[in-house]
């Protein structure tokens, strides 16, 4: 139990551990109804809500008696002959699942089948998906999470019972927010790519996962949902629509994290993102909001050598800060040339001084360099053998 193809995740697998973890804090025994919507819509498979369901209510002993005293113990395990062996219960269900969380598989492209496994098979290389196919499928997705009551907060659905005076018209909610016209229904096939790049982060502001739902019987009304919670569904349609834009071979992801969280960015295609990532959590409060906007100002979809200029000074503003603590780790000539890159090369400064006849293409090696060297110095003022007022001098 809890693992095997039954138990494969269709979330990520923090994602899902943090929204169980959320369920549980509400209360001790959570509600069946919404666990079993969870289970619904973070495994691939119906078992873990069909083994919910089938959970006792209360730890049960071997014999079949109710044993007020027992613990439930994960499913599978063994106790000395004669001792009880309690099942999981309903109200445990999430624990375990979140203690087993280590063995849970994450759904995964599947394995290579024989025409991709034979270099001279019909279909030896899979081939990306088109544009057109990718906004296609993107709409699938927002289909699929319309379906769920992700845009219920924003787009509240109708009821026979509960009638509202407020129209909902999505297109004028999507024109205020992104001031294109006639956007819903979807229509991926009149979109060119800016239009579908700005769909793509408006919605993102817009999903929100319904953690309660409840069946209306009357007239066939459906699903009502509630309890609504940005932080898991924003997490969610960036992992979803990531994954399109990286089957078509899209260069751009939705950022997770930083000024620009929620954006389209640039992708970097080495371990570099690794170190983006630990800048962004610098321990100095200043430096990373400096960090945080000049990685936004560089990894802009539409960055200009401008825009990386500057996110390169305000990185060496970050260095400036920190030149007692460079000069003492660093040999000084390899402190000096961090500056004299920043005012010898027409960065900081714009006079008839300044070197500007080099190529562009440099601003990403000195970018690179900058925030690497701003990582360099984060890890060595939390080793806490600097004075802590040395990152604002």
């Amino acid at each position: 139990m809890f693992d095997g193809p039954d138990y494969e995740l269709a979330w990520p697998r923090d994602l899902f551990v943090a929204e169980a973890s959320a369920l549980l804090a509400t209360s001790r025994n959570a509600d069946g109804s919404r666990v079993e919507w969870l289970l619904e819509e973070a495994f691939t498979s119906s078992t873990p809500i069909e083994d919910f369901k089938a959970a006792p209510t209360r730890a049960v002993d071997r014999f079949g008696d109710d044993d007020p005293w027992a613990t439930a113990s994960p499913a599978g395990s063994t106790k000395a002959s004669g001792a009880t062996q309690p099942e999981v219960t309903q109200s445990d269900f999430l624990s375990e699942l979140i203690k087993r969380a280590d063995v849970l598989s994450e759904a995964t492209a599947p394995r290579p089948y024989w025409p991709e496994r034979t270099p001279t098979g019909i279909n030896a290389s899979r081939q990306p998906l088109s544009r057109d196919k990718a906004k296609r499928r993107f709409v699938g997705l927002i289909a699929e999470l319309t379906r769920n009551g992700y845009l219920e907060r924003v787009f509240p659905g109708e009821c026979v019972d509960l009638p509202t005076d407020v129209d909902v018209d999505e297109s004028a909610k999507l024109q205020e927010l992104l001031g294109i016209p006639d956007l819903w229904p979807l229509q991926p096939a009149q979109w060119d790519d800016d239009v579908f790049y700005g769909v793509i982060e408006v919605l993102h502001d817009l999903v929100a996962r319904p953690r309660q739902r409840w069946w209306h019987n009357w007239n066939n009304c459906g699903w009502h949902y509630s309890g609504f919670a940005v932080t898991p569904a924003r997490a969610l349609y960036r992992w979803r629509v990531n994954k399109i834009l990286a089957d078509a071979h899209i260069a751009l992801r939705l950022a997770g994290e930083g000024e620009d969280a929620g954006r389209l960015v640039h992708m970097v295609h080495d371990d570099r993102h690794v170190l983006v990532e630990q800048a962004l959590h610098s321990p100095d409060p200043k430096a990373a909001d400096q960090v945080r906007h000049a990685i936004a100002l560089f990894r802009g979809r539409t960055a200009t050598d401008q825009d990386k200029r500057s996110a390169i000074v305000t990185l060496a503003h970050v260095l400036e800060r920190r030149r007692t603590l460079l000069k003492a780790e660093l040999l000084r000539r390899d402190e000096g040339a961090l500056f004299h890159i920043a005012n010898e090369f027409a960065i900081r400064h714009e006079n008839e001084q300044q070197k500007a006849d080099y190529d562009p293409v440099f601003l990403d090696w000195i970018f690179w360099w900058y925030l690497a060297t701003v990582e360099l110095t984060d890890r060595l003022l939390t080793r806490g053998t600097w004075p802590p007022n040395l990152s604002r001098i």
